[in-house]
Formats: C-alpha cells, sequence, structure tokens
C-alpha cells in the first residue's frame, strides 16, 4: 500500500463524458464517490474517521496527519505542499475513477440542477468529517466581500456532532464561540501586539460551549471558533479560506502566515484592519447561542413508518439559503422512496443497505486509497426523480447528506 496514490487510474478533463454517461445510466443518476483525504500540518488527528491506523501519515509526516475525509468536494483544500488534486472528490466506475468536477462541468444541469450551474458554473459547496484529538486555533473565515480581495470566495460553515463516529470525546469537547459581550475591538487588537510573547490571550476575550452529540451550530463568516475535539460533520461553502488569531494552541506555536494567509499582502502588519475582518457585532452577540445553535428538527413531509428524515443544519447566513443538510435514519426491514428538490452528497455512518442500485455499507477500517461503498453523490436527476433506500442489515441504517444553496422552500429558521 506504500505506493498508493489517490489519483491511479484517474481519467482527466474533457475525457469524462463517455465515462460519466455510462456511470449515470447504471446508477439511475447515483455517482459512486471514493474517500478523499485530507492533512493538516498544525493539527492532531483524532483517529475516528475510519482510516487505518497506519495510515494517517501517507502525504508524508511533514504534511502532518490526516484529520478530514471531505464529500462531495469540488473545492481544493488550501494546504502548502499539496498534491494537486487535495480536497476534490473522484467518482469510481467500471475501475475508473474521475473528479466530481470534471463531472459537473461536463454535465452541470444533469448533476446539481440548472438553477445552481446557471449561477455557480460549479457545485458551489462541500462537506467533511472534522476529526482532531484536540482544539484548534481560534479563527474565523473571510466573508465574501473580504475573501474577494484576494481572489477567492468567503466561508460560512456548520457543524453536526454524529453519535456514530463519537464514541470518545477525546480531549476538549468545547469550542470557544464569538466574543464576550462587552469586548472592544482593541483588546483584540492587544491580542495581536503579543503574538510572538507566548499565549496572545485570545480565548479569555471569548467564551467556551459544550458541544453535544446529535446537535449542531451554524457558523457566519467573520465569526472567531476554535471548534473541539468532537469528531465533525461540517456542510460549508466550497472555500478554504481562514485566518488564526490565537498564538498558541495545546503548546503549539501557530505562525502568524496562518493569520494573514487570505489577506492581501500589503495588509499582513496591518492591525486594524485584521481586526475589521471580525463580524464585531455577530462576534460580541449577547444572545450568541440563540442565534446559532442548531437542535434536530424532525421533518413530517419526509418521515414516515420505519424512517425519519431529521433537519440537522438549517437556516440562513444573512438572509441567504446557502446550504443545509439532514439525516435519515431507516429501521431494519423498512425502506423508503428519498425525493428531494435538489442534489445531494451522501455519507453512511451507521448500518448497510442500498440506495438504488448501488450498495451501502459502513466500513469498520478503510486503507488509505481503498475504495468504500458508504459514499454517493445524489445528482439533480436522481433526486427529483426519486430514489430509493432500503435496510438490508439488522441495525438502523443512518446516512447524512447535505444540500447546495436555495433547494429547499420548507427549510426551518435557526432557533426551531
Amino acid at each position: 500500500m506504500s505506493n498508493v496514490k489517490l489519483d491511479d487510474g484517474l481519467i482527466k478533463g474533457d475525457s469524462v463524458g463517455s465515462i460519466l454517461e455510462s456511470a449515470m445510466n447504471a446508477g439511475d443518476g447515483l455517482l459512486r464517490l471514493t474517500p478523499t483525504w485530507v492533512p493538516r500540518s498544525f493539527l492532531h488527528p483524532g483517529r475516528r474517521i475510519k482510516l487505518h491506523p497506519g495510515d494517517y501519515y501517507r502525504f508524508g509526516a511533514d504534511r502532518g496527519g490526516i484529520d478530514e475525509r471531505w464529500f462531495g468536494s469540488t473545492t481544493e483544500a488550501a494546504n502548502e505542499g499539496r498534491v494537486w488534486h487535495e480536497g476534490l472528490s473522484m467518482c469510481s466506475f467500471d475501475g475508473n475513477k474521475f473528479l466530481l468536477r470534471d463531472a459537473v462541468a461536463e454535465s452541470g444541469n444533469a448533476l446539481v440542477g440548472e438553477a445552481i450551474f446557471s449561477k455557480y458554473q460549479k457545485w458551489p459547496v462541500y462537506s467533511k468529517f472534522f476529526d482532531n484529538m484536540g482544539p484548534i486555533p481560534h479563527h474565523m473565515h473571510q466573508s465574501f466581500e473580504d475573501a474577494k480581495l484576494v481572489g477567492q470566495e468567503g466561508k460560512p460553515e456548520s457543524y453536526y456532532f454524529p453519535p456514530q463516529l463519537n464514541n470518545v470525546d477525546n480531549n476538549f469537547s468545547y469550542t470557544f464561540m464569538g466574543l464576550e459581550p462587552g469586548t472592544q475591538k482593541s483588546d483584540v487588537r492587544r491580542c495581536l501586539e503579543n503574538w510572538n510573547e507566548g499565549d496572545n490571550g485570545i480565548l479569555d476575550l471569548s467564551r467556551a460551549y459544550r458541544l453535544k452529540r446529535g446537535t449542531g451550530w451554524l457558523i457566519p463568516p467573520g465569526v472567531l471558533h476554535a471548534p473541539g475535539s468532537l469528531c465533525t460533520y461540517e456542510p460549508q461553502w466550497g472555500s478554504d479560506v481562514f485566518g488564526m488569531y490565537q498564538s498558541i494552541v495545546e503548546g503549539r506555536y501557530v505562525p502568524w502566515s496562518l493569520l494573514v494567509k487570505d489577506m492581501p499582502e500589503e495588509k499582513h502588519q496591518d492591525l486594524d484592519f485584521i481586526v475589521d475582518q471580525l463580524d464585531w457585532d455577530k462576534n460580541v452577540d449577547t444572545h450568541f447561542k440563540n442565534s446559532n445553535y442548531l437542535e434536530p428538527v424532525r421533518d413530517e413531509n419526509r418521515s414516515g413508518d420505519g424512517y425519519e428524515d431529521l433537519w440537522i443544519v438549517y437556516g440562513t447566513v444573512d438572509g441567504e439559503q446557502l446550504f443545509s443538510a439532514k439525516e435519515l435514519t431507516i429501521q431494519p426491514g423498512a425502506k423508503c422512496m428519498l425525493k428531494d428538490p435538489g442534489a445531494s452528497s451522501w455519507i453512511t455512518v451507521q448500518g448497510r443497505g442500498r440506495i438504488g442500485s448501488l450498495d451501502l455499507q459502513t466500513p469498520a477500517m478503510i486503507r488509505f486509497g481503498a475504495e468504500t461503498t458508504d459514499e454517493v453523490f445524489i445528482t439533480h436527476t436522481a433526486a427529483t426523480a426519486g430514489v430509493e433506500i432500503e435496510n438490508t442489515g439488522t441495525e438502523p441504517l443512518v446516512g447524512l447528506r447535505y444540500f447546495g444553496p436555495n433547494v429547499h422552500d420548507d427549510l426551518p429558521k435557526a432557533g426551531s
């Protein structure tokens, strides 16, 4: 396994048309996806995403451990020293692979729907499992306006904590979010001034919330957060911009370059500019939890005898429905017809069964480079026509799926 590369056998670019058509016809609009692994040099893997213990450093120890698995992604990971396809999901059919990004470029209306493809010319969202032993630095993701300054897109994101991937808490199952009401911009500026003097004290200005399995959070751009150590399912906008505002986490130094990597070069020492990239009102919101915390909401219209569909990510960001997610549970022996108004990316987190003609099986352990049967892209064509899902196992079949922008007209409001 030592020489395995994730892009072995990959069909590229304009050559995907024929195999995509065959895969779509064979799967009735369902595309099998292979595991997409992403390392982070500044983090310590939590080891709950089913990767074989010997494979966490397959990109090289200098690249850091693999702590993320990305789903339905046409977004490149913004890592130094990255391999060319890092973060990009691959479809598998008949012994060959091709990029989901190339498939969308080839047949966007069928894959993601005309409304999304005509506006974005791509699948503009993705999700991941984010799994670490401890917390990560207090950071934010730029707004669309600020990200545009460096030719990027903003990044709102969301969290859900699947019980199936959280048998242990790891080191710190709390997340610092936002800033304590009453905090002044000068307080944050002082933390930046003290960057090289040790712990810059940014967490003293924030508050931590205990993470609860089976719940989630919605995090707008510009809001500081230091994700804790529960394994997290993260539907988000298709961007990898961020700025780290904490200088030391768990004794590890965070370089200044990770604070300013997505800011204009001439602003890298402009402390007032860096502070102003924060959405101040949202950070010091006196009812932060009420504004951002998510409990599951049952979708009565898509639940029935032996199956339940729950909204797990919902609400809007600055009035826009940018992404959403659901959790479908099907009891042993039961089946349902899944019919959604738009495309989604599916990952199985418990049990076995089938979706259309494709098998579903939750793996216990995955070797780097191995293909699995737990991940599927449900194209717009398949979603709107309806797909039968059946539990053929002896325990509940549970799948998470996330959607793109403006798909639902019955999306719950945050706080529901």
